[in-house]
């Protein structure tokens, strides 16, 4: 039974919060003694729409701009030089931000191999 108000009478409402951010990446290794690159796929969902998507490798960035779209996918891609250090760990950053300023990153590396 509802109280005095109408409005306490109204479900609860889905409470605010960052994107769904989700990421593929094509290889997880990278070559040692050529250029190589990381590649694959970057999709973030937000219910009030997005502001912008963005990937970075090593501490190379780049962004999108996306569009207040409720969902975005984008594929990305980064040329790594060569001469890095087998076995070394280039890091990987995912990141998302909606409307309402709410930020998600999710970060991860690929491995150096010979």
């Amino acid at each position: 039974m509802c109280s005095a108000g109408a409005a306490a009478c109204l479900s609860d409402r889905q409470r605010p919060g960052p994107p769904q951010l989700s990421f593929t990446i094509d290889d997880t290794t990278l070559s040692a003694s050529k250029a190589d690159t990381v590649s694959g796929t970057v999709r973030a969902s937000d219910t009030e729409g997005l502001d912008s998507v963005w990937v970075s490798v090593d501490s190379i960035v780049k962004g999108d701009d996306a569009g207040l779209q409720r969902s975005f996918s984008s594929r990305y891609r980064f040329v790594v030089p060569a001469g890095r250090t087998r076995g070394s760990h280039i890091p990987l950053s995912f990141a998302a931000r909606d409307i309402s300023g709410f930020r998600v990153q999710r970060d991860t590396y690929v491995v150096v191999v010979p």
